[in-house]
């Protein structure tokens, strides 16, 4: 048989409904601990002591370690970013606690205040700390200390005492440091004093023997017009070699050119170095030429005129190279002067450099000795008047180490508990909680809860959705609004099936109270009201209960009939309703186990599917025995019934793989027991059913007496 599935698995989207779903269906569960957070944050603002806070406001500066032996300034608080938070340690520390605890007597007046008499130092101490707070005043150097203590009254008492504490012990502190630096300028001075008297003895000595006299210091005298002379012939020397290296490069460059072009380059690149004359000479070397130019075109070689032109044009060349030769020999002339000139002013800085130099090498020691007498003079100088001044201080000592700038006042209101803060803390943590608590819960069933769910995870379609509290349709009216749930898996029923002979029919459910039982009855009731011959077979051999709903016998049954100990006619039934037949399943002996598969329950399908248009079986669960196997084989049809939160999908999924590996026909799902006023993914399938509910008397709605029992009993099977 075939059976229907779908072809692919539908993709996952979750809306804004699904998300409303969830908290609507676990409403109660937020609502609870909605409540209980709003309880708790409410009793903490009535029950919890009151506590009030006094804050006092010191200025702190950071002081310098230790006076500075070498005269630096010291590292100001900007440049330390740790300095504030090492005080904050400070004064919650050990040390200025304790001696407020001293002066207070707190460690009686905080054990009072907890209902003892009094605690000890530690205890005190551990308890105080808990109750004291330090920060910094935003972009300050502030300080701000805060205490807390039902007390009001006590509260500024500690604060201040903790305040005058610690400024004590940074005055104490700073006495101790400043007379250590006072000590060390003391002994400093000392050490400077003698080795100022060892100084001078020594400069005497050496004074004595390099023969300098004590008011006259010659030395230093010609050492200054020595100084005088080398800065003067290094100036000289340096003129003499740019000379040098100027006319050297001229030369240079005159030396490499033909004859007949350093009269030109002389008058051109180095006009400054030609004699006016070789100017005057060049003119009458040039009207000579054109003079012998113009004769030449008149007059030839042996004419007299050609003769006397050519003798003039002769001799003002000779002139005329004459000069050019002088003026190049005169700067070759320059260059070897400027050379003795610049090698004579190196010589004589040299013997001076060396003259300094056996006198410096003379007098060194004395200068030496000179310099340390004059350094340590300075030195104890200023030694003396930095003691001076640090002596006039330690006797002032520095009040502006801690300033006081707000004492702590008694609060006029307790700053604990918060109530306008705590109230509406637990308002929204009793939210946040209660919705995570309930979509938490939601990820962890994993049994069916929507329509989605069902085809996603069975690739079945769902033919029908029952609602809750569904009786009997057969103690109900035919108008029943539960009935038209039925009549609409009905009509899914007949337009899925694809063969027009195929009419017997099972309901399969996985495990029990799944609601099997009572839809394959009211299936087959709604059948029957559709003017339809219907036959339902108690086949739940093992825990029958439709014999319980229609108030008939179980004495005899299918079982009977099965076994040949009656007729088929004998063990059928009629109900109230004509188109309505009934065949119990009758005793289960123990020794026909595995009835439901022999050859007589397949001739029994067949007769019966001949005398009824339908015929409906019902099982007991798929994963409890092997009966609902049997029969699924044997089916026309199966249903596949899916309680609304039961059981775990892959529950349900095992149970649909069963059908189809025994070559049973699912058609489709029917998902029972839908809370249809929680659940807006089923507000479709409602609506019809609360319209009619509004047109119906309530005695329609109950189900009878006889009814419920049977109900109760079949959601107990197995």
């Amino acid at each position: 048989m075939d059976s229907v599935t779908t072809n692919e698995n539908p993709e996952v989207k979750l809306h804004f409904l699904d998300y409303w779903r969830v908290i609507r269906l676990r409403r109660s569960l937020i609502l609870v601990v909605f409540l209980l957070c709003v309880m708790t944050s409410t009793l903490l603002t009535m029950f919890l002591p009151k506590q009030y806070a006094s804050t006092a406001q010191i200025e702190v500066q950071k002081d310098s370690p230790e006076i500075s032996i070498t005269h630096l300034q010291p590292i100001g608080m900007s440049s330390d970013p740790y300095w504030l938070t090492t005080q904050f340690k400070i004064i919650e520390s050990y040390s200025i606690l304790t001696n407020v605890i001293a002066d207070l007597r707190l460690d009686q007046k905080l054990a009072q205040q907890n209902g003892e008499s009094q605690w000890t130092m530690d205890d005190t101490f551990d308890y105080l700390s808990k109750k004291v707070s330090v920060d910094q005043t935003r972009m300050t150097s502030l300080i701000e200390i805060s205490v807390r203590n039902p007390d009001a009254q006590l509260a500024a008492a500690i604060v201040n005492g903790i305040a005058k504490a610690y400024k004590d012990s940074r005055l104490e502190q700073w006495k101790t440091t400043k007379g250590a630096g006072i000590q060390a300028l003391q002994d400093d001075l000392n050490k400077d004093v003698v080795d100022l008297g060892v100084a001078e003895t020594n400069l005497d000595h050496t004074r004595s023997e390099l023969g300098i006299a004590e008011f006259s210091d010659q030395s230093q005298f010609s050492d200054t017009v020595e100084s005088e002379n080398l800065r003067d012939w290094a100036h000289q020397e340096v003129i003499a070699e740019a000379d040098f290296v100027e006319y050297s490069n001229i030369l240079s460059d005159l030396t490499n050119l033909p004859h007949e072009k350093l009269g030109p380059m002389l008058a051109t690149a180095y006009n400054h170095l030609a004699d006016p004359e070789l100017t005057e000479l060049s003119y009458k070397l040039s009207d000579a030429k054109d003079k012998m130019a113009s004769v030449a075109k008149v007059y030839g070689p042996e004419h007299d005129a050609y003769r006397s032109a050519q003798k003039v044009l002769e001799q003002d060349q000779e002139a005329y190279d004459g000069k050019v030769d002088g003026i190049v020999n005169g700067i070759r002339d320059r260059v070897e002067e400027d050379r003795n000139t610049m090698q004579m002013f190196r010589q004589r800085e040299d013997e001076t450099k060396k003259e300094k130099n056996e006198l410096d090498s003379k007098y060194r020691p004395y200068y030496q000795a000179k310099d340390r007498v004059e350094t340590l003079k300075r030195s104890v100088d200023e030694t003396q008047r930095r003691l001076l001044d640090e002596i006039a201080e330690y006797g002032q000592p520095d009040q502006n180490v801690v300033i006081e700038r707000n004492p702590g006042r008694p609060g006029k209101r307790p700053v604990s508990p918060k109530t306008f803060l705590i109230i509406p803390l637990g308002v929204i943590v009793g939210l946040v909680v209660g919705i995570a608590l309930a979509f938490f819960i939601e990820y962890l069933d994993t049994s069916v809860k929507t329509i989605d769910d069902v085809e996603r995870a069975l690739q079945a379609p769902v033919l029908g959705v029952i609602p809750q509290n569904v009786g009997v349709l057969l103690e109900e009216a035919p108008s029943s609004p539960h009935a038209e749930a039925y009549r609409v898996l009905q009509t899914n029923i007949l337009f899925s099936r694809k063969n027009e002979d195929w009419n017997t029919i099972t309901v399969l459910s996985a495990g029990a109270g799944e609601g099997k039982s009572t839809t394959l009855f009211n299936l087959a009731t709604v059948f029957a009201q559709g003017g339809r011959r219907v036959l339902v077979v108690d086949s739940d051999l093992r825990r029958p209960t439709l014999h319980l709903v229609l108030h008939t016998s179980n004495t005899i049954g299918l079982t009977d009939y099965l076994l040949k100990q009656h007729t088929l006619d004998e063990v059928i039934q009629k109900t109230k309703m004509p188109t309505l037949d009934f065949i119990p399943s009758g005793k289960l002996p123990n020794s026909a186990l595995s009835i439901l598969g022999s050859g007589q329950m397949k001739e029994t399908i067949q007769e019966l599917k001949r005398r009824y248009e339908f015929v409906f079986f019902d099982s007991p669960p798929l994963l409890g025995v092997s009966d609902a196997s049997i029969l699924a084989s044997e089916m026309d049809m199966v249903l596949q019934v899916v309680q609304y939160r039961r059981y775990p999908q892959p529950m349900t999924l095992r149970a649909k793989q069963m059908i189809l590996k025994v070559g049973g026909n699912l058609v489709g799902i029917v998902l029972n027991n839908i809370n249809m006023s929680q659940d807006e993914n089923y507000y479709y399938y409602s609506g019809y059913y609360e319209y009619q509910s509004q047109q119906k008397d309530q005695t329609v709605v109950e189900v009878s007496d006889a009814a419920k029992p049977a109900k109760v009993e079949i959601k107990q099977k197995y």
